[in-house]
């Protein structure tokens, strides 16, 4: 019995299961430590009513034998499908049909799962830093991944690959540093996709927070999107849909890819064969509290409960600045990229990290080191940049998902550290 061998080129942890061992670790050895997190990017705030409502009305109709829904279609259903065209996409005048929108679990399982579609030979590009899942999900399919550095040098827009790629992933807003890209720095990658037959996998998780008029909410508002891109949407922050488990992708009908043998393959169709295999639908239950987002009640209460992280963003940024970080994003999206001092010197920034525990914790790098020192001396939880690529190192992640009570916590402590 073999294995793949390709998953051997993994490392030994996922990022945020390493975070949560060192962490584990340090409450072990001191137990009475108060640790705030503001590191994982888990909401805090409760489901908005009008979604727990559509969540009751829902099991209740499971429960009668005139509502039970069984096995659903594996696309989703018409009715949230059709409101996500609605509001999502027709509203901003984006044309997207029905027939292209699969709802699924969430984000990341599509990330991962729709590279299965590819042939393995294919060479993929990802930003550096970057989403982990983008980078462990192609390796463990043997493909060739170019990074492309996102620094503060070039304002974390990447450059184009100097030689030709197949797969492009982008995430904008951007999971780590909370950067966004304009429609001109957007339009360079689908002008660059067309002119070299790329596909462009465009993960549009964090869109909903989003501040400023100026920054497309969709890859679709760009002209010829359409025939190179595939789109994916969560609700997982966008409605606190973390444990509730729903989102969708969207695969317009102009993609087209080709087989080795020269054959067009309608890359919408090719999707739908593999979720009618794999994929047995997103529960009636969840994809009726997703509907519930759409309506003028929910959408008021949602957009409540994304000004109340954003507002977690303003007062971090704020605050972290006058410490004297410097800090990137938290405008348009609920992450700030943060540098660490030990490479910003700066009147007050002169923490001398040290590592939690031995053996495994005692690391070199600049941002876990920092974690460490942000772990052991403010018990508060951060994202080491490292874990997200090269160029994420002397950088960490802070998210705006606490509450408002534990964020100001947790910056009271950073700042009397300093």
């Amino acid at each position: 019995m073999k294995i793949n061998e390709n998953y051997l080129n993994l490392s030994n942890n996922y990022l945020f299961a390493d975070i949560a061992k060192r962490v584990k670790a340090f409450k072990a050895e001191s137990p009475m430590a108060d640790v705030i997190s503001l590191g994982i990017g888990d909401v805090t705030q409760p489901l908005v009513p009008a979604v727990v409502e559509a969540l009751h009305k829902a099991a209740d109709e499971m429960s009668m034998a005139a509502g039970f829904r069984g096995y659903g279609p594996e696309q989703g259903y018409d009715f949230l499908r059709d409101a996500i065209v609605e509001h999502d996409f027709h509203a901003r005048g984006i044309d997207i049909e029905t027939d292209e929108i699969f709802v699924s679990d969430g984000a990341k399982s599509d990330t991962g799962n729709f590279q299965e579609l590819l042939s393995a030979d294919c060479v993929v590009a990802v930003t550096d830093p970057v989403y982990p899942v983008y980078v462990d999900s192609n390796l463990m399919a043997g493909r060739h991944i170019v990074k492309l550095p996102c620094t503060a040098e070039n304002q974390f827009a990447p450059a184009l690959p100097k030689k030709r790629v197949d797969v492009i992933y982008l995430c904008y807003p951007n999971n780590p540093t909370g950067t966004v890209l304009t429609k001109d720095q957007l339009k360079k990658w689908v002008d660059y996709a067309l002119a070299v037959d790329a596909l462009i996998f465009y993960d549009a998780a964090y869109e909903a927070f989003i501040q400023h008029d100026d920054i497309p909410h969709s890859i679709y508002e760009i002209p010829g999107a359409k025939q190179c891109a595939v789109e994916f949407h969560s609700y997982s922050k966008t409605a606190g849909f973390t444990g509730v488990r729903c989102g969708y992708t969207v695969v317009p009908e102009e993609v087209i890819l080709k087989s080795k043998h020269g054959n067009e393959v309608v890359l919408n169709s090719l999707w739908n064969r593999r979720q009618c295999t794999k994929f047995n639908g997103t529960s009636y239950l969840s994809q009726r509290a997703a509907e519930a987002i759409y309506t003028p009640e929910g959408s008021a209460q949602i957009r409540q409960v994304i000004d109340y992280y954003m507002d977690n963003a303003r007062v971090m940024r704020e605050e972290l600045t006058d410490m004297g970080f410097i800090v990137y994003g938290g405008e348009d999206a609920p992450y700030l990229w943060v540098h660490t001092p030990s490479l910003t010197p700066s009147p007050g920034l002169t923490p001398n990290p040290s590592p939690v525990g031995e053996g495994d914790f005692a690391d070199e790098g600049s941002s876990w080191a920092f974690f460490d020192w942000m772990l052991r001396s403010a018990h508060v939880v951060c994202t080491p940049g490292a874990g997200f690529g090269p160029s994420g190192e002397g950088y960490v992640r802070l998210t705006a998902f606490g509450t408002h009570e534990n964020t100001e916590r947790a910056l009271r402590r950073i700042a009397r550290k300093l």
